[in-house]
């Protein structure tokens, strides 16, 4: 699986540097859906990948801060058609994809999570049900699962997606990457 691998992650912010010291090439898709989609078709596309790896981090009101979480599923959190009597998180004549999407499971030792994905920092309560929140996942998962390539994603939770969650991401993300390498490198072994 190795030699098929790439990782993507949104910010720099997120890897600090640890994953580029030890050598390890990095995707950086920017923030938000429309970005990561882009540079998860463009990685596939240049790099005839087979599986992408996608560490970041996200916060959670449900887990612990500083814990590791494989997603299991993403959702659209901020997809809302809901006037047209479509429920949230449903893209609209969009039948080939559901609203959710699941993803194989990869680390035994994780704790497992759905992530609603959406265009905004999360404070508060998503419309969806979900445990954890992102900016970036459901569409990674969008275009690996229309191309053929499998998704792996585990976010570091910096934060209780609250009203504090925007000092807390920032003060966690240098320990969120020494955690997200340790993980990486066991995936390299």
């Amino acid at each position: 699986m190795t030699s098929d691998l790439a990782l993507i992650m949104a910010l720099p912010n997120e890897s600090k540097g640890l994953f580029e010291q030890a050598g390890i090439e990095v995707h950086y898709s920017g923030i938000g859906k429309i970005n990561a989609a882009f540079k998860a078709f463009e990685v596939i596309q240049k790099t005839g990948c087979k599986t992408i790896l996608n560490l970041g981090t996200a916060g959670s009101s449900y887990f612990d801060a500083h814990a590791l979480v494989e997603v299991t599923q993403f959702v659209q959190r901020d997809m809302d058609v809901s006037p047209l009597g479509f429920k949230v998180g449903v893209t609209p004549v969009d039948t080939d994809y559901p609203a959710e999407i699941t993803l194989e499971p990869y680390f035994e030792h994780l704790a497992k999570g759905i992530c609603g994905t959406g265009d905004n920092f999360e404070t508060g309560q998503p419309k969806v049900e979900c445990n954890l929140v992102d900016m970036e996942g459901y569409a990674l998962a969008k275009v690996c699962n229309k191309l053929g390539v499998r998704l792996i994603s585990v976010k570091y939770i910096t934060d209780g997606a609250n009203d504090t969650a925007h000092l807390d991401w920032e003060e966690n993300l240098l320990l969120g990457a020494k955690k997200l390498l340790e993980l990486y490198k066991t995936i390299r072994e």
